[in-house]
């Protein structure tokens, strides 16, 4: 890992930026200030923003004149499907929608965005100059590495400009960094690793990020007795899983029928 750290460092550090520091920066800065429920609904762009940024990869295929390079083309279903995904999620938040002000679609919304769509970048281009000779573990202890000054300048300016955290904020943050940074990114990572030959499998697994809503809600009616989601909501849920499920469904590998085999061999034989 360090080899090739040492051998790009350019394109380690830039993308290590773009996935992590563009990434959990917003999003953090927006939960700061901004509405919880409004951040949580809007970083499900990031399903969609994983399936619009195909086309800006490459695929190598073999031809009769060696390997070429062909540009991904948009999985236009795999994109629906993400679509159908996110108006569920905005069913779910319609009925808040109007406590909105200009300044809460400001401070939560625009970092957000730029978040969903830094975060399936970052990790994308990553993949591409691993190029799979690296495993998931030793890519994001890399890309830690790669931003970790961009880290230590956000912790001096925040250390300057609101003095060292108290002992809550140091063990909430431990537990985030445990739970999001480490288990949640590293078993995600895991995931896309082994779907990024294929474009619409890969935007399936980044889709299973929008059933964050799903334990939102059942996080929220259990922790903090909130009331269970009803009328429109419901239907976002319904919605929410029937995407899912055709995702799953859609993208899913088909084994060949044994009877197609045999076929097969009596040809070529």
């Amino acid at each position: 890992m360090i080899a090739q750290l040492r051998r790009n460092p350019f394109p380690w550090i830039t993308w290590s930026f773009v996935g992590f520091v563009l990434f959990y920066a917003p999003l953090t800065y927006a939960a700061a200030y901004g509405p919880g429920w409004l951040v949580a609904g809007t970083w499900q762009m990031t399903i969609v923003a994983g399936a619009l940024l195909g086309p800006l990869f490459h695929k190598r295929i073999e031809t009769p004149e060696g390997p070429v390079k062909v540009r991904n083309k948009l999985e236009v279903r795999a994109l629906t499907f993400s679509l159908l995904i996110l108006f569920g999620v905005a069913l779910i938040q319609v009925q808040k929608a109007g406590e909105l002000t200009v300044y809460d679609m400001l401070i939560g919304v625009l970092p957000v965005v730029i978040a969903a769509f830094a975060y399936p970048l970052g990790n994308r281009k990553m993949m591409e100059l691993c190029g799979g000779r690296l495993d998931t573990f030793q890519r994001v202890l890399g890309m830690t590495l790669a931003s970790l000054p961009f880290w230590l300048l956000i912790a001096a300016t925040g250390w300057v400009t609101a003095g060292a955290p108290s002992n809550d904020q140091l063990l909430q943050t431990f537990i985030v960094a445990v739970s999001s940074g480490v288990i949640a990114t590293t078993l995600f990572f895991i995931a896309t690793d082994r779907a990024r030959k294929n474009q619409g499998k890969l935007a399936a697994v980044e889709a299973t990020q929008s059933t964050q809503v799903l334990f939102v809600l059942l996080g929220e009616a259990w922790l903090l007795s909130a009331p269970l989601p009803s009328g429109i909501a419901v239907a976002g849920l319904v919605i929410i899983i029937t995407g899912m499920t055709l995702h799953s469904y859609f993208t899913k590998k088909r084994p060949a029928s044994p009877l197609k085999e045999t076929k097969k061999e009596s040809f070529g034989a």
